[in-house]
């Protein structure tokens, strides 16, 4: 922000200088209208330079609030999944309460049911007692037979027995219910720490993506401000370009009457001379033309698998960012994974990996982890990975890099330092 202040400064000077140069001495010869014009077209190539310098930078900040976004769109996919394994827990765990409900009311009534035949022998066997008044001898005199007495005694030990089976039928049943209950507890109790753990992981990706809303504001305050500074620079150069049309004017005028007061003297030297002049004029113009002629998108690509082929490196890596390379030119979509209809920075990578039989993660912040680190940056080699704040490109050698930009510029070669770079990934 310090660089942009000063490149706000400058504009400011600019228009001190510019209100200095209109409202200034009037030139009255065509060396002082010369001079004027030089140093007008001086400050506008100074106003370029900084409008370049602008945008650059607002296209920086671009480039990581488009790469933000898309990290934003991954957190939202994220946090959804995460949402709907809660729910999964949260039915899982309403289901486990059911069951530990059912338990419980099975363990309540083995409990009711064992108490109930404990109390009905406890009776059975006070009623032979209050009653057995008669002894074994009576009970043998008083027997019709053998068999009766028999009968009679294996009739009280059956009662006995049968109450003696039944108590221990109810307590195994209610010791059974309770261990179900204990299985169920803790099962329930594990579901708990499951869902506890998504709600955690869940909170940590909401904290993520309030951070990230609150950089892209900032960042997003910051590009408008270049955005205002940028316009008002080029007001700035507009107003530079019409003085030093005005004054281009004035000096045609004043060159005229120099050449019609010298007509009489020597009017064909001075016709040649004009005609000279202009057509070097006209020369200059084309070679202009010339120079700032764009290359094709096609030459480009060739330009920069040049760069990758005349690069050291394995082999592989250099295939992959020969292949990274072809891909320039097209557009950059929040989110996308296309090489042809648009795709993020780290969209980009993964997608050039992928065709390669790599898979790497998906954004940009968890490429920062893969493969293997690079000490620095004389040491990366074509298909390393170039991880920046918020942003990931692929390293092409001579210290460039190809890299899904931003949603103006797409898919374009760069210099690997525009950017502080955070670290280096090999991947192969």
């Amino acid at each position: 922000m310090k660089r942009a202040r000063n490149i706000w400064i400058g504009i400011m000077l600019s228009f001190v200088m510019l209100a200095e140069c209109s409202l200034g001495v009037y030139a009255t010869t065509q060396g002082e209208l010369q001079q004027r014009i030089n140093s007008s077209q001086n400050e506008l190539n100074r106003l370029d330079e900084q409008i370049s310098e602008l945008e650059e930078q607002q296209e920086i900040l671009d480039e990581e609030i488009d790469d933000m976004n898309a990290e934003l769109i991954n957190l939202y996919a994220s946090i959804d999944v995460l949402q709907d394994e809660i729910l999964v827990k949260e039915n899982e765990i309403s289901v486990k309460q059911t069951e530990i409900d059912e338990a419980q009311a099975e363990y309540e009534k083995a409990k009711a049911e064992e108490e109930k035949q404990y109390n009905a022998m406890k009776k059975r066997i006070q009623f032979l007692y209050e009653n057995s008044s008669e002894s074994y001898a009576e009970l043998l005199l008083s027997s019709k037979s053998m068999g009766d007495l028999l009968d009679r005694t294996e009739y009280i030990e059956d009662i006995y027995a049968y109450d003696r089976m039944m108590l221990t039928t109810y307590a195994d049943l209610k010791q059974a219910v309770a261990e179900l209950q204990a299985r169920l507890a803790t099962e329930q109790y594990a579901l708990e720490n499951e869902k506890a753990g998504l709600e955690e992981d869940k909170a940590d990706l909401l904290a993520q993506q309030e951070y990230l809303n609150q950089l892209i504001a900032q960042k997003k305050a910051a590009s408008d401000s270049y955005e205002a500074e940028i316009a008002a620079a080029r007001e700035t150069a507009k107003t530079y370009k019409a003085q030093i049309a005005e004054d281009n004017k004035k000096l045609k005028e004043m060159q005229e009457e120099e050449r019609r007061r010298l007509a009489e003297e020597a009017a064909k030297k001075a016709a040649e001379e004009a005609a000279k002049n202009g057509a070097n004029s006209t020369s200059v113009t084309t070679a202009e033309m010339n120079v700032s002629a764009s290359a094709t998108n096609a030459e480009k690509i060739a330009a920069a698998q040049a760069v990758v082929s005349a690069s050291s490196g394995a082999e592989l890596g250099k295939q992959i960012a020969i292949y990274a390379c072809q891909y320039i030119g097209n557009p950059y979509v929040l989110g996308g994974t296309s090489l042809t209809n648009g795709t993020d920075c780290s969209g980009f990578t993964f997608r050039v990996y992928a065709n390669f039989g790599y898979k790497l993660p998906r954004t940009s912040f968890l490429q920062r982890s893969a493969g293997t680190e690079v000490p620095s940056l004389d040491q990366a080699q074509p298909g390393d990975l170039i991880c920046y704040e918020g942003h990931v490109a692929m390293y092409m050698g001579s210290g460039k890099i190809v890299h899904a930009s931003s949603q103006k510029t797409g898919i374009k070669v760069s210099n690997a330092t525009y950017k502080p770079i955070i670290t280096i990934r090999r991947i192969i």
